[in-house]
């Protein structure tokens, strides 16, 4: 673990999709990553291959609902390096698709822990840190599908957990952190192959080269 490097980045949702993405390109521009997500195994093949291109990076295996493992690993962070220079919130839960009417009890308190709660502690956890660097950034992601016909437990999250990001990016609007909101294009992913199981997924664009345009266009 690098403790004098010059930015540090906290990527969640990091083992797969677009997260893994984006801590692998952040790890080849000068930031030690601390990538976080639920799987092990995943997240151990993101570190190969960041060793691999010559960056650093901390693998955070822990479920983001989990509070006390959050705040211990916000307070790591802190005494570590005292900072956080960039955080990057890409986990997401996407329960099945179905008619609102049809919402499954336990996918919808999931899907409420998972990105309206979780969300709310991750911004609260890690607001101190990024205060502490003077020109932070916190990103979030807008999904247009969200407003969908049958998108309606992951799509009420997500209207939420956008507002918390919007409102977020208010009450900053001149001090630390800069709150970001990008949409992403269609990517090959396991969320959208959830919600377009026949899509040709040729004709979306790979995860590796969208981390690379949206990092470019956050200046990053």
């Amino acid at each position: 673990m690098n403790d004098t490097a010059d930015k540090i980045a906290l990527v969640t949702g990091a083992s797969r999709g677009l997260g893994a993405a984006i801590a692998e390109t952040l790890a080849t521009r000068g930031y030690h990553v601390l990538a976080l997500a639920r799987t092990s195994g995943a997240l151990e093949e993101l570190d190969d291959r960041i060793q691999a291109a010559g960056g650093a990076a901390t693998l955070v295996p822990v479920d983001l609902c989990n509070d006390d493992a959050m705040r211990q690993i916000c307070r790591s962070i802190h005494d570590r390096w005292g900072r956080l220079d960039l955080l990057v919130h890409a986990a997401i839960h996407a329960p099945p698709l179905s008619p609102i009417g049809h919402t499954d009890e336990r996918d919808l308190d999931k899907t409420i822990a998972s990105n309206i709660r979780a969300t709310a502690r991750l911004i609260a956890n890690t607001e101190p840190l990024l205060k502490a660097s003077p020109n932070s950034q916190a990103v979030f992601f807008d999904d247009p599908t969200h407003t969908k016909k049958f998108h309606g437990t992951y799509g009420l999250s997500k209207a939420a957990q956008l507002q918390m990001a919007r409102n977020w990016q208010e009450e900053n609007a001149k001090s630390s952190p800069q709150v970001k909101i990008v949409t992403p294009a269609p990517m090959p992913t396991a969320l959208r192959a959830r919600f377009y199981p026949g899509e040709d997924r040729d004709k979306l664009t790979p995860c590796n080269d969208e981390a690379a345009r949206l990092l470019e266009d956050l200046g990053l």
